[in-house]
């Protein structure tokens, strides 16, 4: 019999955890930005600092972004073991995501984009997909997740809405990261930057 990775009151509540786990990362991103107390947290960082995070952090975005493919295209396939592996994969290169971008917010300084006009509205236009997907997405993910490690299989397919949030929320997490290292791409690599060492929280522009 197949048994769930994840049993008990997760299980038989998994949008209340849905809603707890999203508040927690909404306290946590929205802290480093409002509050200064919260992001006295974290040290200050150097502009070296800040751009080994910065390239780190894509690294780890653009592998989600293979994970997550290769999850969509294992679950079409009926591979339904390689699929979980790879969206659990997934989860938890996000965590690593965050534990890298909470202290660059928090204690490195704001990338301005340096080029021209047209570049410039085109990776604004991307940036702002990113961030309205990515905070957008957060609880659909997290849904996702948590009914995929509380439940078999049988279930998954039967007795819950899986699947269908499943698509919602992996095209909107892939869309949210492939528009994320592409203005991470025309920031730091295609184009030029200026950057401002921070004083205290500042909005981090990738």
């Amino acid at each position: 019999m197949e048994t769930p990775v994840v049993r008990g009151p997760v299980r038989d509540r998994p949008l209340a955890v849905t809603i707890a786990l999203s508040l927690v990362g909404y306290v946590a991103v929205l802290g480093v930005f409002l509050s200064p107390s919260f992001a006295a947290l974290f040290p200050r960082l150097s502009q070296p600092q800040v751009e080994f995070l910065t390239h780190a952090i894509a690294a780890v975005n653009s592998l989600t972004i293979v994970t997550l493919s290769l999850g969509w295209y294992w679950i079409r396939a009926g591979e339904v073991r390689k699929h979980a592996a790879a969206m659990t994969t997934s989860f938890v290169l996000i965590l690593i995501f965050l534990g890298m971008y909470l202290p660059r917010v928090a204690g490195g300084g704001t990338k301005y984009f340096v080029g021209p006009d047209p570049a410039f509205y085109a990776y604004l236009a991307m940036l702002g997909i990113h961030i309205a997907l990515s905070i957008l997405a957060v609880p659909v993910v997290l849904y996702a997740i948590v009914l995929g490690l509380t439940h078999t299989e049988r279930e998954l397919r039967t007795e819950t809405p899986h699947r269908r949030i499943g698509r919602i929320a992996a095209a909107s997490w892939l869309l949210s990261l492939i528009l994320g290292v592409v203005a991470y791409l025309l920031l730091n690599h295609v184009y030029g930057s200026e950057y401002e060492a921070a004083q205290a929280a500042a909005i981090v522009l990738l």
